[in-house]
């Protein structure tokens, strides 16, 4: 039957793209540094710091200090400029508290508060590039308010990115995990980033493979201005993304390391919170493209699904199935050795999480044209602007 020759067709060539990528990140993901085995050599309070961390942050009381307090332990001399983005809660208050207090030696704390939006900006970057104009080191950290820092964390940093005469380093954050539902979400993410992300070909020169995370974006000052710092990314929904793709395509060399625990955070509660977190990112990556977005939902759906209906037909559809759900398993056991060192039983959860995932992307799309724009922290975007500036992410 015609249907039957092409249900194989299409489950073998499923098999095969999840062996491809299988393979392909069981090899590559080895030579992927890690920064526990840099060693951390810390340096007297008394030398000038070598690195300004940037915090942004608009509404965040409930994290921003733990964030600004795990930063002030590091063991290397650091410069914080924090800064409170028109926030109506007491972020700007909480910063200005523990600014006042009596710092730990070679520790610096300035808090910035912007009361207004200039016109033409979205407010992350426009915060991180007015912070940046404030900055004298050598070094620039931008991360979040909601990141906790290892003690050793920039002291590894700073040596690992020297010694690979690194320009712009990327360091993956652990996720913290509260319920069952967020453990399902991350491994699913983590696994299914391996099927486009490579991030062993990040520093490779002849290749498009970028990275850019908001969590732990570190980059020379002088790289960060010559690439026309957030300046240039003064309306990009993705800021961190696109400044790791203007690094990569400028000929600057480009670093990415694992360290798990190193830095961590609590994205959001719940698998639900974590959907929904999704509502400003996902159609932005897509160019803001309802035709790309739609696509590549059913590429997804093929892939999570089609193997698990496989299973219920005869052997040269099953086999094809088993294939796919062992490699499935695979991008599984690699995310959890390499990301949040969860258990490859994860996978099981698939059927739900792709669900979820599936949701949340036309959740983007649909909130996105609907609302001719995106709500971001309080403020309006609207869409004919994100789209104007939106560009490639590769």
């Amino acid at each position: 039957m015609p249907w039957f020759a092409l249900a194989v067709t299409l489950l073998w060539l499923i098999a095969a793209f999840w062996l491809v990528c299988g393979i392909t990140a069981l090899r590559g993901l080895r030579r992927v540094p890690n920064l526990w085995r840099t060693p951390a050599l810390p340096t007297d309070g008394e030398s000038p710091a070598q690195i300004s961390v940037i915090i942004p942050a608009r509404n965040e009381a409930a994290a921003i200090e733990a964030t600004l307090r795990s930063l002030l332990e590091q063991s290397i001399p650091v410069d914080i400029l924090a800064v409170d983005d028109r926030s109506t809660d007491a972020t700007g208050a909480i910063m200005d508290r523990v600014a006042a207090e009596l710092l730990p030696p070679g520790k610096s704390l300035r808090v910035l508060h912007i009361h207004e939006l200039p016109e033409g900006w979205l407010g992350k970057p426009h915060a991180m590039a007015f912070a940046a104009r404030h900055a004298t080191t050598p070094w620039l950290l931008f991360t979040d308010a909601d990141i906790l820092f290892a003690p050793d964390v920039l002291t590894r940093a700073l040596r690992f990115a020297e010694e690979s005469r690194a320009d712009h380093l990327v360091l993956m954050p652990t996720l913290i995990l509260k319920s069952a539902g967020e453990r399902g979400m991350a491994t699913f993410f983590q696994s299914l980033s391996l099927l486009w992300w490579r991030p062993w070909r990040v520093a490779h020169p002849r290749t498009r493979d970028s990275i850019g995370i908001g969590a732990f974006n570190f980059i020379r000052s002088d790289v960060y201005r010559a690439v026309g710092g957030f300046e240039a990314q003064r309306f990009q929904v993705l800021d961190d993304v696109r400044l790791g793709v203007e690094v990569k395509r400028a000929g600057y060399r480009q670093r990415i390391a694992f360290g798990r625990e190193l830095i961590r955070l609590h994205w959001a509660p719940g698998a639900l919170g974590m959907a929904r977190n999704l509502t400003k990112n996902i159609f932005a990556g897509f160019g803001f493209n309802p035709a790309l977005l739609l696509g590549a939902c059913l590429g997804l759906a093929l892939i999570c699904y089609a193997p698990l209906v496989g299973l219920f037909f005869s052997w040269p559809i099953r086999s094809a199935a088993l294939l796919a759900l062992t490699m499935i398993a695979l991008h599984y056991h690699l995310a959890g050795r390499c990301f949040s060192g969860l258990s490859t039983v994860w996978a099981l959860t698939l059927p739900f999480t792709a669900a979820l995932v599936l949701y949340a992307m036309l959740r983007s799309m649909i909130v996105t044209l609907v609302r001719r724009g995106i709500v971001w922290r309080g403020t309006f975007y609207p869409l004919c602007e994100l789209r104007r500036h939106s560009g490639r992410l590769r």
